[in-house]
């Protein structure tokens, strides 16, 4: 087989990696991200539960990124501290570097089976968490197969005369290997990819231990690289987690690198195969920095606050905090580019409610009155854009308009609407139910406020089908949304039905926050039908949609 083959085939089998893994992410996300987030939050102010919640939703996001920017934005929302945040993030990489260790046993028997499991389960049902677990499985059966798939493609380099000389070079400049396989890591956005390759390849021979030990180190500076990337845009507060990691693991790793080269320890203290010497050697830099992380995340943390001030002038912050519009007056006399603006700032709406409907169900959990204040103000930024809307689709020129586009302007008019009244449900609604919750000091019972959660977290995933829909107009994606409004309607009759028995029960908790509970639901059902029939006019036109519900008699 020539070169240009066989690194291709390589390369086929990198990139299969990299999608298994973010499928698995993905699935993950969206079947439990919710309930995750929540479990994340509930351990945060504990240090030692902070870590291994980390380390867990490491394991099972399959990415430790995922969890920096996860804490990351808690600690925007002033949810977490900074140091508690800092502490999970060390979980986290502990965590991302077993599931390495895990993947690197002989598990080939398992990639049929999850393949086909996770293929039939997706397509023999319709219930989302089930459809996501599928999606899981397939997403680990893939992961399996492509590490098969590496090391079958990579078996026809140990005939290549040029792979030693290559090899030879890189084990003669240790600090190259480590510049390159944190490059290779920052392109492949996942650190436990760019591991599973190492050791693939190490399996195989073509790697020796103390080459790819310095590449280990490499792939922690690259992944440490990737979160303070995607928040450079992000609010200070947001920054502060993701450059703490870089601190400590990006940093950590060039200190391990310089006293690997000083002091060229034995590999085999790591363990008796090249490939496990290398995954050994990734576990052990993770639970290093964790240690080490432990006494001095103050400065850490210090440190991590005066480095994104600086990267925060004054006019920085000015701008930041400017309200940016897309309705531009010029275009109103271009009907498609006016519905394009007007598009795009209530997408701008869609993510202001997406964002109010997602911290009301914390706060009924952890309110305070600054978070209150802070969520009714929001609301406040929806009126003024759901105004500004509207008075810019009423100015758009209707003489050159299309039928289509006049069609378009309705329906972005109607979404207007909705979004608002979404926002003044959740301010007018459930943040009164906050308030008398907070003033009185009363508690759900743990299965009410499970009940309470699961339906929230259905709202909320079926609040993102509708602004799916609202840019898209996928048919298919508007026909799910209306599926999921009929399940949302059953589980909201079985979750009164759970109250009124334990109502009946006599359950002192139940009775003290009967109407709270009730008029939760409530507002989660309007809210969700509101979403809902956004996906009407796109059924509509799609001649999806019948005229009435009722049966013909």
């Amino acid at each position: 087989m020539s070169g240009s083959l066989v690194l291709l085939h390589l390369a086929g089998a990198v990139a299969l990696l990299l999608w298994a893994t973010r499928m698995v992410r993905t699935g993950v996300e969206r079947a439990y991200g919710d309930v995750l987030r929540h479990k994340l939050r509930e351990t945060m102010r504990n240090p030692l539960m902070a870590v291994l919640t980390g380390g867990a939703l490491s394991i099972a996001l399959q990415s430790s990124t995922a969890v920096t920017l996860l804490v990351a934005s808690f600690a925007g929302s002033g949810i977490v501290g900074g140091m508690a945040g800092q502490l999970a993030v060390r979980g986290a990489e502990v965590g991302s570097a077993l599931v390495v260790k895990i993947l690197t046993f002989d598990l080939s028997l398992l990639v049929p089976i999850c393949i086909a499991g996770g293929t039939a389960m997706f397509m023999a049902t319709e219930r989302r968490a089930w459809r996501q677990f599928g999606r899981i499985l397939v997403g680990i059966g893939l992961m399996l197969l492509s590490l098969e798939l590496v090391g079958q493609a990579s078996e026809p380099l140990r005939d290549s005369q040029l792979l030693p000389v290559i090899v030879e070079y890189f084990s003669g400049d240790l600090v190259t290997a480590f510049l390159l396989a944190g490059l290779v890591t920052w392109l492949f956005h996942s650190s436990i990819a760019a591991v599973l390759l190492l050791v693939t390849l190490a399996g195989r021979g073509f790697i020796p231990p103390e080459l790819g030990i310095a590449m280990v180190l490499g792939v922690n500076l690259g992944s440490s690289v990737i979160a303070p990337v995607l928040t450079r845009g992000s609010p200070a507060a947001v920054r502060v987690v993701p450059v703490g990691n870089l601190l400590m693991r990006g940093l950590g790793s060039v200190v391990m690198l310089a006293l690997f080269l000083a002091f060229r320890p034995s590999p085999a203290l790591l363990g008796s195969s090249a490939a496990d010497q290398i995954v050994n050697a990734h576990i052990a830099f993770n639970v290093i920095i964790l240690l080490a992380g432990i006494p001095v995340a103050r400065l850490v943390y210090w440190a991590s606050q005066k480095i994104v001030a600086l990267g925060q002038p004054a006019e920085a912050k000015q701008l930041s905090i400017a309200d940016v519009t897309a309705l531009d007056p010029t275009a109103l006399d271009q009907p498609s580019v006016a519905l394009a603006n007007a598009t795009r700032e209530v997408v701008g709406v869609c993510e202001i409610v997406e964002l109010m409907l997602r911290n009301i169900m914390e706060l009924y959990e952890d309110a305070d009155r600054e978070r209150i204040d802070a969520l009714a103000a929001l609301d406040d930024q929806v009126d003024r854009k759901h105004a500004a809307i509207k008075l810019y689709l009423a100015r758009i020129t209707t003489q050159q308009m299309t039928e289509w586009e006049a069609t378009r302007l309705q329906e972005l008019l109607g979404a207007c609407v909705k979004l608002e009244q979404v926002g003044d449900i959740i301010v007018r609604n459930m943040l009164v139910h906050v308030r008398k919750k907070l003033e009185r000091g009363l508690t759900f019972t743990p299965e009410g406020w499970r009940e309470l959660s699961n339906l929230h977290k259905q709202v909320l995933a079926n609040a993102r089908l509708a602004f799916n829909v609202l840019v898209s107009r996928d048919a298919e994606t508007a026909r799910q949304l209306v599926r999921e409004k009929d399940r949302l309607r059953d589980a909201e009759k079985e979750t009164s039905r759970l109250h009124f028995e334990r109502l009946r029960e006599g359950t002192a908790k139940s009775v003290e926050t009967s109407s709270l509970h009730l008029d939760t639901i409530r507002d989660l059902k309007q809210i969700n039908s509101l979403l809902a029939s956004m996906a009407y006019p796109v059924l509509e036109e799609h001649g999806l949609l019948s005229h009435t519900r009722l049966k013909a008699v």
